[in-house]
Formats: C-alpha cells, sequence, structure tokens
C-alpha cells in the first residue's frame, strides 16, 4: 500500500526552487506537476536507478490529496501493476525525482511564469489528442 514518497537530496532544493518562482502553490503542487509530467514522458523506470530518499517527504495524502485514486491508477496502467503493489511507492518517488529535473531544465532554457508554464504543457497535451 502506497503512503508515501521521500525525493533525492538534490530534489530537496529544486522542489523548494520551482515552488518559488513558479508560484503555484505549495511544494506539493509542484510534486504533483513533475510527477505527470514525466509520466506522461512514456518513460518506464528502472527499480534499480531509484536514487536516495533523503529529500522532501510527502505523505500519499498531502502529495495527492482526493485525487490518489487517480494518480494510483495511472501508474498501475503505466506499469500493468494492481494498486497494492509493494513498488508503487518506489515507481512513484522516481516519476518525481525525474520530473523535477525535467522541470528544471525546461525553465533553464526560458524564463516562464507558473500559469505560462502550465498553459503550454496544456496545450502541448491537447495537440497530441488531435
Amino acid at each position: 500500500m502506497f503512503t508515501g514518497i521521500k525525493t533525492s537530496k538534490a530534489n530537496k532544493e529544486i522542489v523548494s526552487d520551482l515552488t518559488k518562482k513558479l508560484g503555484l502553490g505549495a511544494e506539493n503542487v509542484i510534486a504533483r506537476i513533475a510527477f505527470s509530467c514525466s509520466l506522461a514522458k512514456g518513460k518506464k523506470m528502472d527499480l534499480l536507478q531509484i536514487e536516495d530518499a533523503q529529500g522532501k517527504e510527502y505523505t500519499s495524502k498531502v502529495l495527492f490529496g482526493e485525487n490518489i485514486d487517480i494518480y494510483l491508477s495511472a501508474v498501475c496502467v503505466h506499469y500493468n501493476l494492481y494498486k497494492t503493489d509493494k513498488d508503487i511507492g518506489k515507481y512513484i518517488k522516481m516519476h518525481v525525482d525525474d520530473g523535477l529535473k525535467i522541470i528544471k531544465e525546461e525553465l533553464s532554457k526560458k524564463d516562464a511564469s507558473g500559469t505560462d508554464f502550465l498553459i503550454n504543457k496544456i496545450e502541448k497535451g491537447l495537440k497530441t489528442l488531435v
């Protein structure tokens, strides 16, 4: 059962910096966006490549709020797992860590507000539907 995660030590500072830079709310909002960005890339994480867990800690409720079932379902579908699989938390942690790096890199190439960043992501997502 998924109860929570801890980001990598390196990502502890990144999540704080992105939270301040984008101004979208609390750190868990950036962590949710990071998770979604990483999962949307379609990449399958290798559990042997998991980073340390010495960073920011999120309980499952804080990380995903009332929508936890939706986020867990996305991981289950992506990895073909059942919702009680012991590795779900590891996959979530890896996607949060990966997504934080993706967002940091994207924003290092251009300066954007949090709203601009989200609108850009939504537009790219909608284009894939057409």
